[in-house]
C-alpha cells in the first residue's frame, strides 16, 4: 500500500496526470450536459428505453472525446511541453483560467441547444454564423432567450462554478528530477500524449479509421432525431467549421445511366396556350401541419379545433396534399426549395460555396414571359440574407421593412407585423402591371413568440406559446385575402401556400422523421372548380416551381429537382428531404434513410406512423428501387452543383465527362 501511495503521490505532481484528470471532468460534464438536454427535450425521444438511452451516451462518448480534445488543445500545448514552471502557481492559474473559459463556452453552447433543439429538431452546426451574420436584433433575440431558458442559464453558472472548483493542479510547485533525465522523460511522455490526443480526436489510431463525423452518430440511433442525443453541440459546430465541399459520389458509372434513374432537365409539354395567370406564392413561417385541424380530423380523440381556421376554409377551396413535406428544416432551406425546386442537401444552398451558381427559378423563367417579379418579406433587408437569393433568384424587385416605411409596425424583433405587411402586399401588387409574379414570407409566427397588443387574450392557446403566434398570422391571412379579392387582378391569380418548415410540435405523432418535415401546399386559383381537392400523392417543396409552370403551360426547358404534382406527367412520385445526418426518401408507403452509403432504416409509414419497426432487409425490391432513387437524386445534386450545372444554359456550357 505505501509503494501505491508514492506512485499516486508522484502522479499528483506530473502536469500530464493533471491534465488528464481534468480532460475527464470535462467528460463528466458533457455527459451531464446529454442527460439534462434529454430531460428538457424527452417529449421528442418519448419512446427511447432507458436501455436504449444508455447506449446513445455510450455512442456519446466518443463524439464528447473528440470535442474536449479540440476545445482543450491550448491546454493541451500549456501542459505537455517540457517546461519546469509548469508546475508554478501562476503559472497553473493561467491554465485555470484557459481551462473555465475555454470550456464554459463550449457548455454553453450545449445548452443553448437544449433550450434551441424544439425549434430546429437537430444540433447546431457552424452555418448558424452565416444564416443570422445579417441580423441586427441578435441582441434582444438573445435576451428573450435567456428569459425563456432561465433554468438553464442557472445550470450553466453552476457548471462553470464546478469547472472553476474542479480544476485539478499539480501538488509540487518545481520539479527537482535532473534535466538530463527530466526533459527526454517529459518529451516522451509529452508525444505519447499527443499521439493518444490525435486518436482520441479522429476516432481510432489506424490509418483506415477517417476523422468521426456526423453521421457516424446514426450506428447508435434508431431514428434522426436521436442523433441530437448522441452528438454534442461543439464537436458539430468543430466539424462544420469548414464548409463542405461537395463531391461525386459516383454512385452511377456513367451519366446515361444517371439520367435513366432521374434527370433533372424538365423538358416541357405544354397542353395549350400558354396562360398569362399571375402567380402568388406565400411562404409561411413556421406553419406545420399540425396546427391545422383540416389535416388533423383523429387528433386528440376527435376534439382538436387547430389555430388556422381561415387557411382550413382554403384547403377545402383549392388542391392540397394530405402528404406533402419540406426538404429542409431552416428558414434558409425553404426559399431556394419553394422558388428554384432546389432541396437542401447537407448545408443550406445559400450558406454553400456554391451560391453563387447560375439558377433556374420561377421568378427567372416567367421574366422570359415578360412578367414582373417582386419578392416581399417584412424584416429589415439584409436579414437571412433573402434579398441576395432573391437577387440571385432573378425577382426584378425586392421590398423588405425599408420600403415599407414605417418602423411604428417593427415588432421588436424580427420584422414588420404579419397583418400590416400583407396588407402592404395585397396593396403594392395592386400597383403592378399583369402579369405579376410574387412571393412573400412571413415573419410573426416565430421566437420570442409575441403578438400585437390588441390581441393579447383574444387569441386561442396551445400546449406551444407558438400556436397562438400560428392563430394570429392565420388571420392576418384572412384580412389579406378579403382585401386582394377585391382587387382586379385576384380571379386571374394562382396561389401558393406552403410553410418554411415546422416548429414545436405539440403532439406526440409529430415528433417522428417523417412528420417533422410535415408542412402544407396549396394550390389556389379563385373560381377554378377544377383546380380543388385532397390528394393523397406524395408532394414536396421542390414540386411547386415545376408544377406551378406545368399549371401556366410553360414550353421552356428548365433545371428542377422537383416534379409536377399538378399534371403529374411524371409518374415517378417520391419525396426527398435531408435530416441531418441522413438523407430520406418518401416512396409509396415506404420512408427510407440512407446516410450516403448504405441504408440505415426503412419504414411503412402508413402502418407504422411511429417508425418503430425497422423494415431495413426484409422487403429486397423496395429498398434496393427507393436506394436508387435516392441515389440518383444525390449524384445529379453533387455534379450540378460542383459543376454549375442548375440551369439549361450552363448545363449545356459547364458540362462535364464523369
Amino acid at each position: 500500500m505505501g509503494k501505491l501511495k508514492q506512485c499516486y503521490v508522484w502522479l499528483k505532481q506530473q502536469p500530464v496526470f493533471a491534465l488528464t484528470v481534468n480532460l475527464l471532468i470535462m467528460m463528466c460534464l458533457f455527459m451531464v450536459c446529454r442527460i439534462v438536454f434529454f430531460a428538457v427535450n424527452h417529449n421528442f425521444f418519448s419512446d427511447v428505453s432507458v436501455g436504449h438511452f444508455f447506449d446513445l451516451c455510450r455512442g456519446g462518448i466518443q463524439f464528447d472525446r473528440t470535442a474536449v480534445i479540440y476545445v482543450n488543445l491550448l491546454l493541451v500545448f500549456m501542459l505537455v511541453l517540457p517546461l519546469k514552471l509548469r508546475n508554478h502557481t501562476v503559472y497553473q492559474n493561467v491554465c485555470r483560467w484557459v481551462f473555465v473559459v475555454f470550456n464554459a463556452i463550449a457548455l454553453f453552447s450545449n445548452l443553448c441547444d437544449t433550450g434551441f433543439f424544439p425549434f430546429t429538431n437537430r444540433r447546431t452546426t457552424f452555418s448558424i454564423f452565416s444564416e443570422f451574420k445579417n441580423e441586427n436584433n441578435m441582441g434582444g433575440v438573445l435576451l428573450n432567450g435567456i428569459a425563456d431558458n432561465w433554468y438553464l442559464v442557472l445550470f450553466f453558472v453552476f457548471l462553470v462554478w464546478v469547472l472553476w472548483k474542479s480544476f485539478f493542479r499539480p501538488t509540487a510547485k518545481t520539479s527537482t528530477t535532473s534535466p538530463w533525465v527530466y526533459y527526454p522523460a517529459q518529451l516522451l511522455v509529452g508525444a505519447a500524449f499527443v499521439g493518444l490526443c490525435v486518436a482520441g480526436a479522429r476516432g481510432g489510431f489506424t490509418r483506415d479509421v477517417r476523422p468521426i463525423t456526423l453521421s457516424n452518430a446514426n450506428q447508435y440511433v434508431n431514428k434522426g432525431t436521436e442523433a441530437a442525443v448522441v452528438l454534442n453541440t461543439p464537436f458539430c459546430m468543430i466539424r462544420t467549421l469548414n464548409k463542405k465541399v461537395y463531391k461525386n459520389p459516383h454512385y452511377f458509372a456513367s451519366q446515361a445511366d444517371l439520367d435513366k434513374v432521374f434527370n433533372p432537365i424538365v423538358t416541357p409539354q405544354p397542353k395549350g396556350e400558354f396562360k398569362p395567370l399571375n402567380v402568388v406564392v406565400l411562404i409561411l413561417e413556421s406553419f406545420s401541419k399540425e396546427y391545422s385541424q383540416f389535416f388533423n380530423p383523429g387528433l386528440d380523440n376527435g376534439t382538436y379545433k387547430g389555430f388556422t381556421p381561415f387557411l382550413d376554409s382554403l384547403y377545402q377551396q383549392g388542391y392540397t396534399f394530405r402528404n406533402s413535406y419540406a426538404t429542409g428544416r431552416k428558414s434558409i432551406d425553404a426559399m431556394p426549395s419553394v422558388l428554384a425546386s432546389i432541396p437542401m442537401f447537407e448545408e443550406p444552398f445559400i450558406l454553400t460555396s456554391y451560391s453563387n451558381n447560375t439558377i433556374n427559378s420561377i421568378a427567372g423563367e416567367l421574366n422570359k414571359k415578360g412578367y414582373y417579379t417582386a419578392f416581399f418579406h417584412g424584416a429589415p433587408n439584409g436579414s437571412m440574407g433573402f434579398d441576395a437569393f432573391a437577387k440571385l433568384a432573378k425577382f426584378k424587385d425586392y421590398y423588405g421593412m425599408t420600403e415599407y416605411g414605417n418602423d411604428d409596425d417593427f415588432d421588436g424583433h424580427w420584422a414588420i407585423w404579419d397583418e400590416e405587411f400583407l396588407q402592404f402586399y395585397a396593396k403594392t401588387m395592386d400597383s403592378f402591371k399583369e402579369p405579376f409574379m410574387t412571393a412573400l414570407f412571413t415573419a410573426s409566427s416565430h421566437h420570442p413568440f409575441r403578438v400585437p397588443a390588441r390581441y393579447e387574450g383574444k387569441l386561442p392557446e396551445g400546449l406551444s406559446p407558438l400556436a397562438r403566434c400560428i392563430a394570429y398570422s392565420d388571420n392576418a391571412l384572412r384580412k389579406f385575402f378579403q382585401t386582394a379579392s377585391k382587387m382586379p387582378w385576384y380571379k386571374n391569380t394562382l396561389f401558393v401556400i406552403t410553410a418554411d418548415h415546422t416548429s414545436q410540435m405539440m403532439h406526440l405523432e409529430y415528433t417522428t422523421d417523417e412528420k417533422l418535415y410535415s408542412v402544407p401546399i396549396l394550390f389556389y386559383q379563385p373560381g377554378n372548380d377544377s383546380l380543388r381537392g385532397l390528394s393523397d400523392e406524395l408532394a414536396c417543396q421542390a414540386d411547386i416551381m415545376p408544377s406551378v409552370l406545368a399549371y401556366l403551360n410553360y414550353d421552356q426547358p428548365f433545371v428542377a429537382f422537383g416534379h409536377d404534382v399538378l399534371t403529374r406527367e411524371n409518374k415517378n412520385e417520391y419525396v426527398v428531404n435531408y435530416n441531418n445526418p441522413l438523407y430520406q426518401i418518401l416512396q409509396g408507403d415506404y420512408m427510407l434513410q440512407w446516410d450516403g452509403e448504405k441504408t440505415v432504416a426503412l419504414y411503412n409509414v402508413r402502418t407504422d406512423p411511429m417508425l418503430k419497426a425497422n423494415l431495413k432487409g426484409t422487403l429486397p425490391d423496395v429498398q434496393s428501387r427507393m436506394e436508387t432513387e435516392i441515389m440518383a437524386q444525390i449524384q445529379q445534386y453533387m455534379m450540378r452543383m460542383v459543376d454549375d450545372r442548375l440551369c439549361i444554359e450552363t448545363d449545356l456550357t459547364n458540362r462535364k465527362e464523369d
